[in-house]
């Protein structure tokens, strides 16, 4: 008979195997590229769904394409505890963000029945689509709709790089847009909200920690900025003469640099830029890139926000050109539960684990899904602290680790009278 370190590290290895597989769900040639509502994410769902309903889940997909699989506590009338994170993906992604979540929530679920332990409340298994915002200039619709904050009409209207609206591309993929309303659940049924992840930085492999804690996410914002110059030769067009909107976005760029140096605990990131009409002996006319800012706390956000508009209105009024920054993506920062904390503590202290606690600079599902309960979440270490990124990696032994711990809290919940 095998002791349970034996069986929990046959499990960590099934986990893994599953994770690899998943990986397999791409529409990358020789890279992973899962994209909301893509041909790649149907596949993800429809693999998922088969493995939920071969652990007794019975599942169903809402008018966002979540995928949500149900497992029944044996209390009549008993709330239900979530657990979830995405199966979309950034391009050319690892194989462990989001993913790890899903498939660790069911190796948790999947454990818990091969011993015979039925929980008093019922437990549902989100798989999230639209976490990364890659397709479309929105994120978090998957998530944003079963918290019930989603802006339906002018989510719909949004539109790819294609020009399909949201509305067209869920109708393609087998989803009834006028069904997104119901996506949202009725906070008086949830219990809380769980979502495992890894890391994606190197604060736990730094300090020698497998899993982390998280108490917060930071506040996020997107903005499209279009500089708008003057196309010239760039031959006959003296220097002092331009309006040349590349020369001044490089400029930009540089000060947004300087504001996540400058300002504590933010980080400014340029990851998009294109020039018109882009040609080599051609000024540029005009200029369009992205924004990344995030803070701690939303007033922070939005000082440096402030700070770093002003300091662009300088360098564009220098250079004779003008700019727009047109906002998208915003989400304010997310506090984690201090109960919930406190469970998941215990619970991996009860493991053999020594937590770390952290925020977590990256956003995930649960800052919207604050909007409707108890959030907490469970980080894990990877390799490097790199992610988004085909050399993403953890440790089977730290997956073994969580899945310990998440099975601990559910039994702890369970003898603690939470319904």
């Amino acid at each position: 008979m095998q002791d349970d370190s034996a069986v929990g590290r046959q499990e960590a290895a099934g986990l893994m195997d599953r994770l690899d597989l998943l990986a397999g769900c791409t529409d990358g040639n020789g890279e992973l590229t899962r994209l909301y509502l893509s041909s790649a994410h149907r596949a993800a769902i429809d693999t998922v769904a088969g493995w939920m309903r071969h652990a007794g889940l019975v599942t169903r997909i809402d008018g966002a394409a979540t995928l949500i699989g149900r497992l029944d506590g044996t209390e009549a009338g008993a709330r239900t505890l979530l657990i979830g994170s995405h199966l979309d993906t950034v391009r050319d992604a690892g194989r462990y963000d989001g993913s790890f979540g899903i498939l660790a929530g069911l190796a948790t679920l999947e454990r818990l029945q091969a011993r015979g332990i039925r929980l008093p409340f019922a437990v549902e298994l989100l798989a999230f689509g639209d976490e990364e915002g890659v397709r479309f200039p929105v994120t978090l619709t998957g998530s944003r709709a079963c918290a019930g904050t989603l802006d339906i009409e002018a989510r719909l209207a949004s539109q790819d790089a294609d020009g399909a609206t949201l509305r067209d591309a869920l109708s393609r993929f087998g989803c009834d847009p006028a069904t997104l309303a119901h996506a949202a659940f009725d906070r008086a049924d949830i219990i809380a909200y769980l979502e495992p992840h890894i890391e994606q930085g190197p604060v736990l492999e730094r300090d020698g920690l497998a899993l982390g804690i998280v108490t917060a996410i930071n506040a996020a914002s997107r903005f499209v900025v279009t500089v708008q110059g003057e196309a010239g030769h760039a031959g006959t067009v003296p220097m002092d003469g331009r309006r040349d909107a590349l020369a001044t976005a490089a400029e930009m760029i540089v000060a947004t640099r300087g504001a996540g140096m400058a300002w504590p605990d933010v980080t400014a990131t340029v990851g998009r830029i294109q020039a018109w009409p882009g040609a080599a002996n051609v000024i540029a006319g005009r200029v369009e890139f992205s924004l990344d800012l995030r803070a701690p706390t939303d007033a922070l956000r939005d000082k440096a926000c402030a700070a770093l508009f002003h300091e662009w209105d300088a360098i564009t009024a220098e250079h004779g050109v003008t700019h727009r920054v047109e906002p998208g993506f915003s989400a304010s920062a997310a506090a984690c539960d201090e109960l919930w904390q406190a469970r998941l503590e215990r619970a991996a202290v009860a493991c053999g684990v020594e937590p770390g606690r952290l925020p977590s600079g990256a956003g995930h599902d649960a800052m919207a899904m604050a909007a409707l309960c108890p959030i907490a979440m469970l980080f894990v270490r990877c390799r490097g602290g790199i992610s988004h990124n085909p050399a993403e990696s953890i440790a089977a032994p730290d997956a073994e680790l969580a899945v310990d711990v998440l099975v601990r809290l559910l039994e702890d919940l369970a003898a603690d009278g939470v319904r």
